[in-house]
């Protein structure tokens, strides 16, 4: 999340809890692959399984075509993004992913003065109501965010930021699709039917951000023997994921066990 323009806040929870980690005393073990052998020779009380999500496979004709990218590929610099990207899933990493490819450089967000010009804030009061001309950046690129449902995309984001973030795209021109069927990719790009129209997404790139699903496959077999273990994050349910309910279910565990 920190990678994302606008979420640049979470560096200083990473910040904040790596602290923590150091006050307490805890001994944290970067790097380091994890087994049900490793656990059980270690004689733990409890375990606790916060492994996180990994992004949800789809079944999609040309699935395997080179120009198909996860979101976790592009968020962490894996593979250079064309210019032209079509995302697939307009959830909240499917905005997630579009505000973070719609950029190039420096977001205004980490730039006052930028961002005050982006979004028409008057800093010298010149203006009734020290408002101006709104002046977003140019996009870095031509962006398609594609739901299969009907309605507005980014209808289930934040009540309060969802239509900033609905608005952010527009003026960097994403074009925002629902009622998609997704057809096939190949060669040409992305093949869809967009309410009952088929269409060609010409693009250079396709990010598949149709969700997430639980990473707990220490969960059974710890289990099956006998050890008193308890999921919670993303591990726990992949749905809806944030950190509130994260830190919140870390908290409630920790004070009872």
């Amino acid at each position: 999340a920190k990678r994302i323009p606008g979420k640049e806040e979470f560096h200083e929870t990473i910040r904040y809890f790596r602290k923590q980690v150091e006050r307490t005393g805890v001994h944290l073990h970067l790097n380091t692959r994890v087994d049900v052998g490793l656990l059980a020779s270690q004689g733990f009380e409890e375990v606790v399984i916060a492994t996180g999500v990994l992004p949800r496979q789809i079944q999609l004709e040309g699935i395997d075509h080179p120009k198909v990218l996860s979101y976790i590929e592009v968020l962490k610099g894996i593979k250079a993004v064309g210019a032209r990207v079509a995302v697939i899933g307009a959830g909240g990493i499917g905005f997630d992913v579009a505000e973070f490819l719609s950029h190039d450089g420096e977001p205004t967000s980490l730039n006052v003065a930028a961002f005050m010009e982006e979004w028409g804030v008057d800093m010298q009061y010149s203006n009734r109501g020290a408002l101006t001309k709104p002046r977003p950046e140019p996009p870095a690129r031509q962006i398609y965010l594609c739901q299969r449902s009907k309605g507005k995309p980014g209808a289930g984001l934040g009540k309060t930021t969802g239509w900033v973030h609905r608005t952010a795209l527009r003026r960097r021109n994403v074009k925002m699709l629902s009622e998609v069927s997704y057809q096939r990719i190949d060669d040409q790009g992305l093949h869809i039917i967009v309410k009952g129209e088929p269409r060609i997404l010409e693009v250079d790139h396709v990010v598949i951000c149709a969700g997430q699903e639980p990473l707990r496959d220490l969960w059974e077999p710890l289990r099956e023997k006998g050890a008193a273990v308890h999921l919670i994050g993303g591990a726990d349910e992949a749905r809806e994921l944030d950190a509130k309910r994260a830190i919140y279910q870390a908290s409630w565990l920790a004070a009872g066990v």
